[in-house]
């Protein structure tokens, strides 16, 4: 659950000027000074005083800008986890315990799955008004935004503690659906404009591991805090010690950004993102941006197989503690315990994805290894739900996790090297609106499916669309645009 835009004052190339091209008066052509070794320790890209007389154009002096690290990158870092840590926890708090919220406020149980799924419908028609919003504003702006909208829905929810109050409880959710639109796509691009070529896919990970994070404690605390009362006025009071804690740390975590968040860094983290900084800011257009990336057919490619993965993710993450509970009845606990661990797994998935591709570069031949794991988690899940042994499901949820939720930030990174030098945001947008589609989708046939037949029956449908995607993905070019624009001009 990107969107497109760009980092404010870093403008982005038209057509012309792709990586690996350093052709005269571009941003890539440096002429060496002293030995590479030097240049490596000195840790700028360096350049002939001459020739900034030969190339006095805008581009003349991108070829001197320092490359350093920022110190506060991972301050940037582990704050935008962590709000997007508590977005996604209130993403999943009501799936989590979906037979008490259908109880307390008398609903029905698909009533509550879509206040899950008012997530994935917020993003699809806010993806592009929000990547305008970013490409003029800047992404600060947008990480205030994203903050605030989280806090204010937690306060809202506040306000639903009867059982005729549902309207409000949902206004609350839509709230912080928008809030999630600011925040989901923001992995790749906050890692590409603060981290170096060295770190970005760690980065890229460990920004999704917070969201990830979140929906793990989504799973295991809302069971906790909020126990199968029969009294309605009790239940209330547990429901309300689960909204005022999550209304508390959504306030702090919006005070943080306002004293921490900035902008960019001082100096580019890479090569790949000085080229990106230093092009004019006419040269821009973001339809045209758009336009290329729906051309770009092994993107698109990735787009759709990404959707599939991730759509049904989400469907399994919603639906989750109906399939439990229809096999294993009054283990609301566990229920919620099994998709803890599906997502800590999934968490511990995408880290060794991001360590490995940051050593590696094998982006395809990961992808499309992990995507076929997840088809083959997902068939054996299917068909140990029914055992009647909890810790078999255990074992076969943990497994699946690990790889269908380690697939999420290897799209992210690939996008990023398939569409450079086209925002992050962008990519990431496109992708998450194929994943909230197909989302949206799944959630609703598999429900369907559920409620007519059985739950494997249900899981199988899945099943068969993951194994659509992991043929899809083997089509996927390996085009790494943004690792030859970084080797191109550390060569240079």
């Amino acid at each position: 659950r990107g969107f497109p835009g760009r980092m404010g004052g870093a403008s982005r190339p038209s057509g012309a000027g792709l990586p690996g091209q350093n052709g005269a008066g571009l941003p890539g052509q440096v002429a060496p000074a002293g030995s590479r070794a030097g240049q490596r320790r000195a840790g700028m890209v360096q350049r002939d005083p001459g020739m900034a007389q030969r190339d006095p154009g805008p581009a003349a002096g991108a070829g001197a800008a320092e490359v350093r690290l920022s110190r506060r990158r991972w301050a940037v870092l582990v704050l935008f986890s962590s709000y997007s840590l508590c977005n996604a926890f209130q993403w999943i708090q009501y799936g989590s315990v979906n037979s008490i919220f259908v109880r307390f406020y008398g609903v029905s149980a698909f009533a509550i799955d879509w206040l899950s799924m008012s997530y994935m419908l917020a993003y699809i028609p806010l993806l592009f008004p929000v990547a305008w919003l970013l490409d003029r504003k800047g992404l600060r702006l947008i990480a205030l935004a994203g903050a605030a909208l989280n806090a204010l829905g937690a306060w809202v929810k506040l306000g639903s503690l009867k059982p005729y109050l549902f309207p409000v409880t949902v206004l609350g959710q839509v709230i912080c659906s928008l809030a999630q639109v600011f925040i989901l796509g923001m992995p790749s691009h906050i890692a590409s404009v603060w981290f170096g070529s060295h770190e970005v896919s760690t980065a890229c990970s460990v920004a999704v591991f917070g969201n990830q994070l979140g929906i793990a404690l989504g799973f295991l605390v809302p069971p906790v805090l909020v126990p199968n009362e029969e009294d309605v006025e009790m239940l209330a009071y547990h429901i309300s010690i689960m909204f005022f804690m999550t209304a508390g740390v959504a306030t702090a975590l919006f005070i943080l950004v306002i004293i921490v968040f900035k902008e960019k860094p001082p100096h580019p983290p890479s090569r790949a993102q000085a080229l990106i900084q230093s092009r004019p800011t006419e040269e821009y257009s973001y339809v045209q941006s758009i336009l290329r990336l729906f051309r770009n057919f092994n993107f698109l490619l990735l787009m759709v197989t990404y959707g599939l993965n991730t759509g049904c993710f989400y469907a399994l993450s919603t639906l989750l503690t109906r399939m439990v509970l229809s096999r294993y009845p009054g283990q609301e606990v566990n229920a919620g315990r099994i998709g803890l661990t599906i997502v800590l797994s999934g968490m511990a998935g995408a880290l060794i994805s991001g360590f490995w591709l940051d050593r590696t570069k094998t982006y395809k031949q990961t992808t499309l290894v992990v995507y076929i794991m997840s088809l083959v988690g997902m068939i054996v899940f299917t068909f140990t739900l029914n055992l009647g042994h909890l810790w078999i499901v255990f074992v076969t949820a943990g497994s699946l996790g690990f790889f269908m939720t380690g697939y999420l930030p290897l799209g992210f990174e690939f996008a990023a090297e398939l569409t450079y030098p086209e925002s992050e945001g962008t990519s990431s947008g496109l992708l998450n609106v194929s994943a909230q589609i197909f989302g949206i989708a799944f959630t609703i046939s598999q429900g369907q499916i559920m409620d007519n037949f059985d739950t494997t029956s249900g899981n199988l449908f899945l099943c068969s669309f993951l194994f659509l995607g992991a043929i899809m993905t083997a089509f996927i070019k390996a085009d790494l645009r943004r690792q030859k624009a970084n080797l191109d001009n550390e060569q240079t």
